[in-house]
Parts: C-alpha cells; sequence; structure tokens
C-alpha cells in the first residue's frame, strides 16, 4: 500500500459565505450524510468509491452539500485481501441499517443517503435523486469549530440546533481523511491501484438528545499514521430507533505546525 499526499483531490466544498459573480449569496445548501459501505476486496466498489469522490469535488445536486463517510466493511478480508482501512465497527453499522431497513441483507458496494435510503453505491442517478428526495426535508444545523491542542489532539466543540422533532437521538462525531490510495495486490481488485475519498477512520458517539439543540466539547486523539492535513471532521445527529439523520456538517482540521509521519511504501 502506498499513501500519496492527494487530499486536494477529493476535498469538498466547506460551509464559506460563497458568492455569485452577481456578488449575491449562494443560496443555501442543505448537508445530506452519504454513507458508503465499501471494500478493496470487491470488483464492484473501486467505481462506487469514485462516484462518491466525484459527487464531493464537484458537489452536483442543486441545494444540496454532500457529506460523505466511507465506511470500509471487513467481511470480505478473508477473501483474498486485507482491505487496510476496514473495520468491524463498519460492519456492525451497516448490519444495523439492515435491521432498520427490514432487508435483513448487507452487500456492497451499498450507499445510504441520509439514514434512510438505501442505494447501490456505484449508482450515480439514483445517489443523485436520493439527494434531491432529502433536499426539502426538514433538519437541523451543525456547526463545528474545532483546534489543535498542546499535545497534538483535538479540541472541538459541536453546537447543534434546530432538530426538527424526533424520538431519543445520537450525537455522532467521526474523523475522515481524504487521499488515501492502495495498490492491492490479491483478490479480485489484485493490480489494481484504488484511491478513496472520505475513508472513516473513527466513528464515536458523543452524546444524546431528544429535544431541538444539543452542545458540547470533545477531546480527540490523532493516530499518528493519520496525515493531519488530510483530515476532515463530520458530526451528525441521528434518531435511534429509525436512522433518520437530523443534522449533518463539517469542518475542516485546524492543522499545527509539526511534521507529517513519512508515508510508507510497500
Amino acid at each position: 500500500m502506498h499513501r500519496i499526499e492527494a487530499a486536494a483531490a477529493f476535498a469538498f466544498a466547506l460551509l464559506v459565505a460563497a458568492r455569485t459573480p452577481a456578488g449575491e449569496p449562494a443560496p443555501i445548501r442543505v448537508p445530506v450524510l452519504v454513507e458508503l459501505f465499501t471494500s478493496e476486496g470487491c470488483s464492484s466498489c473501486p467505481p462506487a468509491d469514485a462516484t462518491l469522490a466525484r459527487l464531493l469535488r464537484t458537489q452536483p445536486v442543486p441545494g444540496v452539500e454532500v457529506i460523505a463517510l466511507g465506511e470500509h466493511v471487513d467481511y470480505w478480508d478473508s477473501l483474498g485481501w486485507r482491505d487496510p482501512f476496514s473495520s468491524h465497527e463498519s460492519t456492525l453499522r451497516q448490519s444495523r441499517y439492515a435491521e432498520l431497513f427490514g432487508s435483513g441483507r448487507i452487500y456492497t458496494p451499498q450507499a445510504v443517503v441520509g439514514g434512510q435510503l438505501d442505494v447501490v453505491g456505484n449508482d450515480e442517478a439514483e445517489l443523485r435523486n436520493a439527494l434531491e428526495g432529502l433536499r426539502s426535508q426538514p433538519r437541523g444545523t451543525i456547526r463545528l469549530r474545532p483546534a489543535a491542542g498542546e499535545d497534538g489532539a483535538l479540541t472541538l466543540h459541536v453546537d447543534a440546533e434546530g432538530l426538527p422533532a424526533h424520538g431519543p437521538a445520537e450525537v455522532m462525531l467521526a474523523v475522515v481523511e481524504d487521499g488515501l490510495v492502495s495498490k492491492v495486490a490479491r483478490g479480485e481488485n489484485g493490480g489494481r491501484t484504488l484511491e478513496h475519498a472520505a475513508v472513516l477512520r473513527k466513528l464515536m458517539r458523543i452524546g444524546e438528545t431528544a429535544g431541538a439543540t444539543w452542545l458540547g466539547d470533545e477531546r480527540i486523539a490523532v493516530d499518528s499514521t493519520w496525515r493531519r492535513s488530510a483530515l476532515r471532521l463530520v458530526a451528525f445527529v441521528q434518531e435511534r430507533n429509525t436512522g433518520r439523520v437530523l443534522a449533518a456538517g463539517g469542518a475542516g482540521i485546524a492543522v499545527r505546525a509539526v511534521t507529517e509521519p513519512a508515508q510508507p511504501s510497500y
């Protein structure tokens, strides 16, 4: 596996005060969470990974800001190639969606949009339809204010407000890394070089809420193998019993003046 500094190719537009050529404020874009369950061991997954990266880079759906998590599952790992970004936690999260959707099945590549819609991950037309369908759904807002700590950890203030009426919900925080590249030696993708965007590095539950707001602070330890310049934070509020995402937001990470870890080459 080889990692390169390619974060810029996959960076999505942050919530900034963009303006139209006429000088007017750009229309507000509604953040919608897309979770892609994928694996380097699955031959159908590279097109889905490319689709996710393209959606993040181009933001093609009017009125929608795509916020993404690339969740690499581990049930392909025994079939010829162990995905270096896989985790059993991602498999469990996908299994939970299978329960919520009543399908009882998991597959790759699967995209879950807004915690509600199940779409084949390499079907860009259906992904766009799902994003458009959730554009007008009531949702709250999330603001993230990250800062670097003295010990290399991150401190983060999360402010969620305006959440629509809901049952018990969880406040979730994810760390994702862009620009990851692997040279796959074996399995269905053997001999291919695969690129990934928004790879999930850590997902944690940082709070619960039954109301319209939530405020909190979190401290995040940053693994020494992650490239800080390629990391982003994603926060979302998710209704526990339905999976519905009530609000989502993302932010880049404030990078300290530290030396990046050397990039391994195999």
